[in-house]
């Protein structure tokens, strides 16, 4: 892989606190890819590249959805912190040559996550809130979970994404609820 494009790319294009934000979602992404199996390095991308839609305002992120022929639902195109994950996995092939679909669809539900998620996508999911950058209360709870139990960390991580969507005021898009109420499922069927 192109590792100095990457970065030198990212940087460039999302200014020096995203970038930092990502580097960190990269590397927490890349630590719980190898401690859960996965693939490092594809997850390490797949965090770097995870905010490439989030510099365009919300009228720019419509406008690129429109003239790509993204089918969005309601939600995703209302609320900007939604709309740049399908909108960046979009132009990543376009505009950067990224074409791996795991990347592209860890990219496109980072962050609402997804019934059915691959593990690239669960670990980029959780990345994003766990990542070493973010400071809030029950932040250090999740990050001790996802050391030993990557299903109940996503679960506590959605919930708690939930649970902030709600006290904000924004709109909660169903796919989140999905995505938890998957996990949930998930943990009673194996017992927890």
């Amino acid at each position: 892989m192109e590792w100095k494009f990457y970065h030198r790319m990212m940087r460039n294009h999302l200014g020096a606190e995203l970038y930092q934000h990502s580097l960190g979602v990269a590397e927490t992404a890349a630590d719980l890819a190898l401690r859960y199996r996965g693939d490092r390095l594809r997850a390490y991308l797949a965090g770097l590249l995870h905010d490439y839609g989030k510099v365009y305002s919300s009228s720019e992120l419509r406008s690129k959805a429109e003239q790509m022929g993204l089918r969005l639902d309601r939600v995703s195109l209302e609320e900007k912190g939604l709309l740049h994950a399908p909108v960046g996995a979009a132009l990543l092939p376009i505009e950067v040559g990224v074409t791996d679909s795991a990347v592209l669809k860890a990219v496109a539900y980072h962050t609402t996550g997804r019934p059915g998620a691959s593990l690239m996508e669960k670990v980029l999911y959780l990345a994003d809130i766990i990542e070493p950058g973010r400071d809030f209360e029950g932040v250090e709870g999740l990050r001790e979970i996802a050391r030993t139990d990557l299903e109940r960390a996503l679960l506590a991580a959605v919930e708690h994404t939930i649970q902030r969507v709600l006290q904000r005021g924004f709109m909660l898009h169903p796919r989140s609820v999905r995505f938890r109420n998957s996990l949930l499922a998930g943990l009673r069927k194996n017992g927890g």
